[in-house]
């Protein structure tokens, strides 16, 4: 499998309250497959990979708000460089919701932004190899 490009859409993010219920749902509607992500399996962060059925890996997560923020489906795009897409966004009118630059190692930088008409997307790069 061909790692995706910068620019192209590269994974997606449920954010629930109930992420047992979003598996059930979405594994039923989809067949999606659904394993722990890291901390998740040992009781910190509650985030599963999200597979679909003949995918050669995963494509989305669920990430378990557990009632911090409201529910919500994210789209994200793999960049080259968060920093400065943050800064061409701005330039064309959209903005910056948060920036994570610093991350654990091994995890990707990636930021949240809105676009013009306030729809709120992703953006990250992987982490360095």
């Amino acid at each position: 499998m061909t790692a995706p490009a910068p620019g192209t859409l590269a994974w997606f993010e449920v954010a629930t309250s109930d992420p047992d219920g979003a598996e059930k749902f979405y594994g039923a509607l989809f067949d999606w497959t659904f394993e722990a992500d890291g901390p998740a399996a040992s009781g910190g962060l509650d985030y599963r990979n999200i597979t679909a059925p003949g995918a050669a890996g995963p494509m989305g997560g669920i990430f378990g708000t557990g009632g911090q923020q409201p529910g919500h489906a994210v789209f994200y795009i793999l960049v080259a460089d968060v920093e400065a897409t943050c800064a061409a966004a701005e330039q064309l009118g959209g903005s910056v919701v948060s920036k994570h630059l610093d991350p654990a190692p091994g995890a990707p930088t990636f930021a949240y932004l809105r676009d013009p008409s306030g729809n709120q997307f992703g953006i990250f790069s992987p982490p360095a190899a």
